[in-house]
């Protein structure tokens, strides 16, 4: 199998974190590319139709797209250990908000490194964080139980969430007013499968 990938995507971490924790990563080739909103290598849309990243290619079946498609394979692949049954629709539903927190801070991103200056919009930015802090909030406020519980897969999701944010918008600081989820990610960083995956 190859991965299309980027070592400073969070949505990448999260499949490298998963490869780790069950023990594939010899098994992939990390093919990586350099990829933006308006600059799509041919070899990625060729992975991907929308250009994103990660792409996972399959030499026995087509191509899989979005993090949380690859990391469900890649679980199943390996005996299915990090999506419970008996809690499915828990670890969905928390794994989502946590791409939604890498989905709006990736725009953030984008808009400060892609857009030309004159045409930022910090109005576009600060609504980006307020998604962030909404969905911070509520993961403090309605979900330490379950990050409390048994490793799944929304635990590497928050965790590679809260690593980009440390990563790209440290000055912001996202640990005001979340003081429970701040300890929590202390902790977890320090998990071998992270700091392996810890970008630079």
């Amino acid at each position: 199998m190859q991965l299309i990938s980027s070592q400073a995507s969070p949505f990448v971490r999260k499949v490298h974190v998963v490869l780790a924790e069950t023990g594939q990563s010899q098994e992939v080739e990390v093919i990586e590319a350099m990829t933006t909103p308006i600059n799509t290598p041919d070899h990625v849309r060729a992975a991907n139709p929308t250009g994103k990243i990660p792409a996972l290619i399959r030499p026995d079946g087509p191509a899989l797209h979005d993090s949380r498609v690859i990391t469900r394979f890649l679980d199943a692949r390996a005996g299915g250990t990090l999506y419970p049954e008996a809690r499915i629709w828990e670890v969905l539903t928390l794994e989502s908000l946590a791409d939604a927190i890498m989905d709006a801070a990736v725009l953030i991103t984008y808009e400060g490194r892609v857009r030309p200056q004159e045409q930022q919009s910090d109005v576009w930015k600060n609504a980006q964080w307020g998604k962030i802090r909404g969905a911070l909030e509520a993961i403090n406020t309605r979900w330490m139980s379950h990050l409390a519980g048994p490793f799944d897969a929304s635990h590497i999701a928050v965790g590679c969430a809260l690593g980009y944010l440390d990563f790209r918008h440290d000055a912001r600081g996202w640990r005001a007013g979340v003081d429970a989820l701040a300890a929590w990610n202390e902790s977890f960083q320090t998990r071998d499968s992270m700091k392996a995956t810890a970008p630079a």
